[in-house]
């Protein structure tokens, strides 16, 4: 378990934010770090659940962020479902 860099951005802000995530985190637990910075600040939170895109491509919610093979500073998309 290392620290990793990624930068996210969620559906609907406008802020690229430096998210430190664990190389082991799930993509519903790297979507929960990306949010906590959004979510409620500058877009309204909704009774949703949350998908972690890569390049536009969803990712599974189970995929770890080392089995997904992101780099460092990636950039991830995060919205609702």
């Amino acid at each position: 378990m290392a620290l990793f860099p990624l930068q996210g951005m969620f559906d609907g802000d406008f802020v690229l934010m430096l998210v430190p995530v664990d190389d082991q985190d799930t993509m519903t637990q790297v979507a929960e770090k990306v949010a906590y910075h959004a979510v409620g600040h500058r877009v309204p939170a909704r009774d949703r659940p949350m998908q972690v895109r890569h390049k536009s491509v969803p990712v599974a919610p189970d995929a770890t962020v080392t089995s997904a093979g992101f780099g460092p500073m990636d950039v991830v998309e995060v919205g609702y479902v």
